[in-house]
């Protein structure tokens, strides 16, 4: 499915830099809301994002951004006022992904999906007073609100031999919170329901009051473990908002960054699943490496996260012939002992055992909820942005895609184990090819309000941002997605007929963010 297809009349490009991604915006009515939404559908195209905005005191739009073959199309549909019953048509129907997205924009800003068949609250837990909706504009937050946790209503699961485990949102880890009702008979799992939204923290909210050229500091401490992601992603959306062209160099420099944050949490994860498998020896050589992965990064980057290193313009320090070299050279040795620990975990029949068969999602359940990253690549959907999208300097240093169509946890580890091993591979050409020149280009803000869009493929998959600025150059929105939206759902799919023990080994095969999600 091509953009042209669509028959917008008054489709506008957003700037298009070094490479093949383009973006389009145009705004729309209800009727060719729905009708984008069912051909975007049919055509094979992804929703990537849903969400709302108050464009002026008591007027809203709701806008929707989808993926085609050609690009990426962020559509607005002006909605009355919250008051206003008709609200704006409901697209869970036609993309399912989009329920949770519409229950977020009605905590936020009171604007109704008409027609969802799901409108519990999502990131309103009861604590907020009646009538509060933090991104309207009347709403200061200012005030201290009293605590009064409201009871969710999960579905019920009736039968002989039914009954239900609550698990969280509190863990006896250190991850995020999260509610987990599993509904069983014995150990086997007939229905899991998720209950999210306690590490809601106002980021879009928080961006209103930033700085523009500021922002993509915030954007970088929405997931700690997506900094890159999240900050390039900010940045290309202000850098095609305001026409600022990206030094070659500053292009790879960042994708250098990206791929680095891309293999560290593999190998992360990695070793969390062999663990998960009750293979220890896994979690302590994959911790070694990673450790050693993230100690490099503070050498070379100042940071071992590689927080604040893309900013507005390109890359905040330059890699001399030193640094350049320590890298290449660590690739190779690191590359080397990932292999060896491939074949260990390969031959391992305990752990094979475990991996095996365990958590699958079927291609066609990954295609109903738009499930992306490499969760989707596990499950036969060759889904990449560096791929099918490349932006410079992906569309020269070609990435090869890594997927597997058994959709299980082993499939899952494989994709982790081949996308380490193209990720190095990708390295060893960035640093190679690492064009001369600066690294950084001055931007200026001003002008007339403007739109930006940035589209990054994440370790978890599709990152996006949409930027709108005002004539000031302040933020008037902007609204960031992770990609563990589409992929959360999935999950309650995934753990259907295993039994409870292996639900942390499945879910650490997602390993989906509660933070980045929760915005």
């Amino acid at each position: 499915m091509r953009i042209d297809a669509l028959g917008l009349s008054d489709l506008a490009r957003l700037s298009a830099f070094a490479g093949k991604a383009s973006a389009f915006f145009a705004r729309i009515d209800a009727a060719t809301w729905v009708r984008i939404a069912s051909t975007v559908r049919e055509g094979g195209g992804r929703l990537i994002s849903l969400w709302g905005a108050e464009a002026a005191a008591g007027t809203f739009v709701m806008s929707a951004a989808y993926a085609l073959e050609d690009g990426l199309l962020w559509v607005q549909l002006p909605v009355a006022s919250a008051d206003d019953e008709e609200g704006y048509p409901d697209l869970s129907t036609i993309f399912p992904c989009a329920s949770r997205m519409q229950r977020a924009v009605y905590d936020l800003l009171g604007l109704r999906a008409v027609g969802a068949g799901d409108t519990r609250p999502w990131l309103n837990h009861g604590n907020w007073p009646a009538g509060y909706y933090p991104l309207q504009k009347l709403s200061s937050g200012a005030g201290r609100f009293e605590s009064h946790e409201a009871d969710y209503p999960f579905v019920p699961v009736a039968g002989d031999g039914v009954h239900e485990i609550a698990v969280g949102p509190i863990h006896a880890g250190i991850i995020e919170p999260g509610h987990f009702r599993f509904s069983v008979v014995g150990e086997k799992v007939l229905r899991l329901e998720e209950r999210l939204g306690y590490a809601h923290r106002g980021i879009e909210r928080l961006f209103q009051e930033t700085p523009l050229l500021q922002g993509h500091r915030l954007a970088g401490r929405i997931a700690g473990d997506t900094t890159v992601a999240f900050s390039w992603a900010y940045c290309m959306a202000v850098e095609r908002a305001l026409n600022v062209f990206i030094p070659p160099r500053a292009q790879w420099l960042r994708a250098l960054l990206l791929e680095r944050e891309r293999i560290a949490n593999h190998l992360g994860d990695l070793g969390a699943l062999g663990n998960d498998a009750g293979f220890a020896f896994g979690l302590a050589q994959f911790s070694r490496l990673k450790e050693d992965w993230l100690r490099l990064n503070d050498k070379a980057f100042g940071h071992r996260l590689l927080m604040d290193q893309i900013v507005p313009g390109g890359v905040a320090r330059d890699m001399n012939t030193d640094r350049v070299v320590a890298v290449a050279h660590q690739c190779e040795r690191i590359e080397a002992e990932v292999r060896v620990l491939q074949r260990i975990y390969e031959d391992q029949s305990g752990l094979q055992d475990r991996f095996a068969g365990a958590g699958r999602l079927s291609a066609n359940v990954a295609e109903h909820f738009s499930v992306c990253g490499p969760v989707a690549r596990a499950s036969g959907r060759k889904i990449d942005v560096r791929v099918d999208h490349p932006h410079a300097p992906y569309h020269e240093v070609l990435v090869r895609i890594t997927s597997d169509d058994r959709g299980d946890v082993a499939a899952r580890v494989a994709v982790r184990f081949n996308e380490v091993y193209e990720s190095f591979r990708l390295l060893h050409a960035l640093v190679h090819g690492l064009p001369e020149g600066d690294v950084a280009a001055s931007v200026e803000p001003g002008g007339p309000p403007a739109r930006g869009v940035g589209w990054v493929e994440g370790w978890r998959g599709d990152v996006f941002v949409a930027l709108e600025t005002r004539e000031d150059a302040t933020i008037a929105r902007c609204h960031c997605h992770d990609p563990s939206w589409q992929n959360w759902p999935a999950l309650e799919h995934a753990i259907i007929g295993n039994i409870v023990p292996d639900f942390p080994l499945i879910n650490k095969s997602f390993n989906l963010n509660y933070a980045g999600h929760d915005l």
